[in-house]
């Protein structure tokens, strides 16, 4: 029988990645950068993104995946054809990368599944250690590296900014080479971060799962603790953001996975509650999460489109709230055509193709 409130909340992680992502297609390297004078409403949604957005949709998206492999093997037993699934998630993530946008996550998820399927038929506490043992792992070569790197502050109006704009923008070819470019710099550090980071997660995915947390959401014991360490940990994401020194910086993002970890679990216990334990039906939700890789790619190219094609400037002119209706707009034409489409197919276009390749 199908479990309704992880399509829900598939849903709602592909829906919530834009609002993270978006910043990203104009200069990747640079993501957001704010004009030298913003306006109040960048504090009040660089707020709000500190406590319910950065990283949360992300880790959401692992700790699904994880689950997704745990219940693929359950059912077939047969790790040459998991495998085999993750080879061809591999290609479409390099292909995405290096074609569309070089933020692309499928790679990543190829290369952290296979780690964690080395762990399917591990014991519940073994999977829970080397999840957390993966996350500090990556944790600490986070911190290392991000100690090497100075912090840089520029804004919409320095030059460094404007050069390397109308550099990046002149011609659609420079365009194609910077993303390739910056994919293959992602590439290059992909196995010392984010791989160990995306498994653990994945890893505690599957212990949530094997501890029936999709079913009956969150002991209270274990909600009260991630609504603690998901505030704390954001308030002092929020408090070290002010702060220019090289090691503040460099602990920032460790925080961030930590703290979208705790509110990841804390979204998916709210869902169960929801769905499962109510009965509430979330039937848009649930179709976007069905369709997930082929919205995750879709909007990838609907923002390469408008931000690389049709209007490279807006890079100049956009303040966050641009940004998140942009994101909101396409979110909300997902959400109808899932609804619509899924009327007349039960799958998506690429989810059919990544199938029948894995048959």
């Amino acid at each position: 029988m199908r479990n309704h409130s992880i399509d829900v909340i598939r849903g709602i992680a592909v829906l919530g990645l834009m609002y993270m992502n978006a910043y990203s297609f104009g200069l990747f390297e640079f993501g957001y950068v704010a004009s030298a004078s913003p306006p109040f409403s960048d504090h009040v949604i660089k707020l709000s993104s500190h406590l319910f957005v950065d990283g949360r949709f992300r880790s959401l998206f692992c700790i699904l995946f994880g689950v997704g492999l745990y219940i693929q093997w359950q059912r077939n037993n047969d790790l040459s054809r998991l495998t085999k699934r993750l080879k061809i998630l591999a290609v479409f993530g390099l292909l995405h990368g290096f074609l569309l946008w070089a933020g692309d996550i499928l790679f990543i998820y190829a290369c952290a599944g296979w780690v964690v399927i080395k762990y399917l038929d591990a014991e519940s506490n073994m999977q829970l250690k080397r999840g957390f043992q993966f996350l500090l792992l990556g944790s600490v070569i986070t911190v290392l590296l991000g100690l090497l790197s100075p912090p840089i502050v520029i804004t919409r109006d320095s030059a460094e900014f404007l050069d390397h704009f109308y550099t990046y923008s002149e011609s659609g070819s420079s365009v194609y080479l910077s993303n390739m470019a910056m994919f293959g710099f992602m590439l290059v550090i992909l196995p010392f971060i984010t791989v160990w980071m995306t498994a653990g997660l994945m890893l505690l995915g599957i212990y949530a799962y094997k501890n029936n947390v999709f079913e009956n959401g969150l002991p209270k014991k274990v909600l009260i603790i991630s609504l603690f360490c998901s505030g704390i940990l954001s308030c002092t994401r929020i408090l070290l953001e002010s702060q220019n020194s090289t090691f503040d910086i460099a602990i920032l993002e460790p925080i961030t996975w930590f703290s979208a970890l705790f509110m990841a679990l804390i979204i998916i216990h709210v869902v169960v509650k929801l769905v499962t334990v109510k009965g509430i039906l979330l039937t848009g939700l649930q179709s976007v999460g069905r369709l997930a890789l082929t919205l995750y790619i879709m909007q990838s190219v609907l923002l390469v489109m408008l931000f690389k094609m049709l209007y490279p400037e807006w890079v100049l002119t956009f303040d966050r709230i641009d940004y998140w209706l942009i994101a909101t707009s396409i979110a909300l034409f997902q959400l109808v055509f899932s609804v619509l489409y899924r009327r007349y197919f039960d799958q998506g276009p690429l989810e059919f193709i990544w199938r029948k390749l894995a048959s």
